[in-house]
């Protein structure tokens, strides 16, 4: 078998403050009815949301996205759960015709609040990516910023 998984330095970093106490927030982050909400960049649905908030848990999001994404299935495992303070898991996703993850990263999300809100710290590190990942890795950047959007929107629901 050959290994096409390379390595990709890929990292970002991102922080919103959002109009909620941090226990809502770290709530959004770890129920799965709410995560449906908001989860993936704009105009992109989650049909699938099944989220095991504890360490070795499991995190199971099919995200559908317009065309041509369709169905795009990401997998992953908490590494961290420390209530309501910090969140760490690795996802893979993007299947190739072998079921094979074409990208591989590392989350960590902080939350700490200050006044009634919340300050949200995310980076996402890209642990291993294929060739095919590129459009997935180039829209990364804008995909949280737009899935942060969602978030901020449904807190103020």
């Amino acid at each position: 078998m050959t290994n096409r998984v390379g390595t990709a330095p890929k990292e970002v970093t991102m922080t919103r403050t959002l109009a909620a106490p941090r226990e809502t927030v770290f709530n959004a982050w770890t129920d799965p009815k709410q995560v449906a909400r908001w989860w993936g960049p704009a105009d992109w649905t989650n049909p699938v949301c099944e989220i095991d908030a504890r360490p070795g848990g499991r995190i199971h999001i099919v995200m559908r996205g317009p065309d041509p994404w369709g169905d795009n299935p990401m997998d992953g495992q908490f590494q961290e759960v420390v209530t309501p303070e910090r969140l760490v898991f690795r996802t893979s996703a993007i299947p190739d015709g072998n079921g094979h993850p074409q990208l591989e990263t590392l989350n960590t999300v902080t939350f700490e609040e200050r006044d009634g809100q919340t300050t949200v710290h995310v980076t996402i590190v890209v642990l291993r990516s294929t060739p095919e990942a590129a459009p997935a890795l180039a829209g990364m950047e804008e995909g949280w910023k737009q899935q942060l959007d969602k978030l901020a929107a449904d807190l103020r629901r």
